[in-house]
């Protein structure tokens, strides 16, 4: 059954939709990560047109971590001020994002540059992952246990300067680092259509040393808050928000998600870890043989002026 899209102008099957929709949601339930790394790939394989792909995954973001964030709240695992911080230079890094965003669209390069982000961000971050899993595996199978860092050591980033106390996290550190990371994902998150929480959740815990409890929560407060401003800013810009496309990917990612949480919880970290590495691994080499391969269709004519599609 096909339903139209009116921003994307196109009708697309519904059930594929809602299919797209559970089958990220169930990857977001089994590595506890956004999905908007693999969500926009496939709708722009799917045929949605990239501008309308990017922005209706923020809106789908801000969907699924609003509730995960009421959670944490409830459960008083926020850090307030810390997410305020990432929150405030995060919404600036979206506006940045948006504003590339749309002057790459007036130019006509919107896909391109869309595709080589994505082939050196998930290349990179793929093979990152994978490479720490695959060595986590093998060090447990001989035996040896990973070395860890003693909770009174600190990196080059403890000695920065306009240090400011984070006591929810038990945190003193410099505003530089955390602002510029709030920025980064902001960025990220508006020209790419991806939350960034796979991004922002090891960066806290492994170069500022925040909790590992607070982590979490701390980045869907910023990620609900950036998402929010980048859909509102996307929708005002480049009217390129389609509700009907990002409410059947809502539907199907809270199914999804369940039967993910579920599998998540028997699988052991190392493997979860490589398995995600492959994944994003998998959608870099795709974009990269998109860029290779010849298009079925060499010419086509569009509208480059960002006012509609």
């Amino acid at each position: 059954m096909d339903i139209y899209l009116p921003i994307a102008e196109l009708p697309m099957n519904v059930f594929l939709l809602l299919s797209m929709g559970a089958a990220v949601g169930f990857i977001s339930g089994l590595f506890g990560v956004g999905g908007g790394f693999l969500l926009t790939p496939l709708l722009i394989f799917s045929g949605i047109p990239s501008a309308v792909a990017v922005s209706t995954v923020a809106s789908q973001i801000v969907a699924s971590s609003a509730s995960g964030a009421l959670a944490y709240v409830r459960k008083k695992m926020v850090d307030f001020k810390l997410g305020s911080f990432l929150l405030l230079s995060g919404i600036v890094g979206s506006f940045l994002g948006v504003t590339v965003f749309t002057a790459l669209r007036k130019q006509g390069q919107l896909d391109l540059v869309l595709a080589l982000s994505y082939v050196a961000f998930l290349g990179t971050i793929g093979g990152l992952m994978l490479a720490e899993a695959l060595r986590a595996m093998v060090a447990a199978r001989s035996g040896k246990r990973p070395t860890s860092r003693r909770p009174g050591q600190h990196n080059w980033i403890h000695g920065l300067p306009l240090k400011v106390r984070f006591r929810r996290s038990r945190l003193y550190v410099s505003a530089i680092p955390v602002v510029g990371l709030g920025m980064m994902i902001g960025f990220l998150g508006a020209l790419l259509g991806i939350g960034g929480g796979f991004i922002m959740v090891p960066a806290l815990i492994y170069l500022l040393r925040v909790p590992t409890s607070i982590v979490v929560g701390t980045t869907l407060m910023q990620t609900v808050g950036t998402m929010a401003f980048a859909t509102i800013m996307q929708a005002g810009t480049n009217h390129a928000v389609d509700a009907i496309l990002g409410l059947c990917l809502m539907v199907g990612g809270v199914v999804g998600a369940q039967f993910g949480a579920r599998v998540g919880q028997r699988l052991r970290g190392e493997t979860l870890r490589a398995l995600l590495g492959l994944l994003v691994l998998a959608v870099g080499v795709r974009f990269a043989v998109n860029l290779i391969l010849t298009p079925p269709e060499l010419f086509s004519i569009t509208s480059i002026s960002g006012e509609g599609l």
